[in-house]
């Protein structure tokens, strides 16, 4: 598994079903994300914004993410896991959307 991730892009994730949802993630979680895409696991990805400030609901949703999720270090992920938030982390997620003048 990786390594403590630093989060720092904000991406638009379209799940196969079509729903969307927004995730905060890096580099490597994009090129997961987009790796899934051409495997079929996901519809879309789209960086919505890319070196977002570290502000400290950024660093509080890094801890929550690194805390209870798996992540692996190398983009040909053998399954999508979508990081489900609790309703205190979607806060956090629209706080962070907020910031960066997302919503």
């Amino acid at each position: 598994m990786a390594d403590f991730q630093i989060l720092d892009v904000v991406e638009e994730i379209t799940r196969n079903d079509g729903t969307k949802y927004h995730e905060i993630g890096n580099l490597l979680h994009n090129g997961q994300a987009e790796y899934a895409v051409e495997q079929g696991m996901l519809k879309e990805v789209r960086i919505m914004k890319i070196n977002i400030p570290h502000s400290a609901s950024v660093e509080k949703y890094e801890h929550y993410v690194n805390e209870n999720f798996k992540i692996y270090e190398m983009v040909a992920i053998p399954e999508w896991v979508e990081w489900i938030k609790n309703p205190a982390m979607d806060a956090v997620i629209a706080k962070i959307m907020q910031e960066n003048q997302l919503s």
